[in-house]
């Protein structure tokens, strides 16, 4: 996975433990992790949900939903 061994991250891993501190680290590693999860999730999810959300989110805000042309 992209050339980084075992050395290269323990380095990444001290220089972040040194910038951001030790209280700051487990706070964004658990942001990284959430943000990854959720992409993971919308790229699963099946194209016929993501439409049905856009329709829900479109009339919860009392707008039309969006119709693409079938073609």
């Amino acid at each position: 996975m992209f050339g980084i061994g075992v050395p290269e991250l323990g380095l990444i891993l001290v220089i972040g433990l040194v910038v951001f501190g030790p209280g700051k680290l487990p706070e964004i590693g658990r942001a990284v992790g959430k943000s990854l999860n959720e992409f993971k999730n919308a790229s699963n999810e099946p194209p016929e949900e993501k439409k049905e959300e856009s329709v829900v989110k479109a009339v919860e805000k009392n707008e039309e939903p969006q119709k693409k042309d079938a073609k």
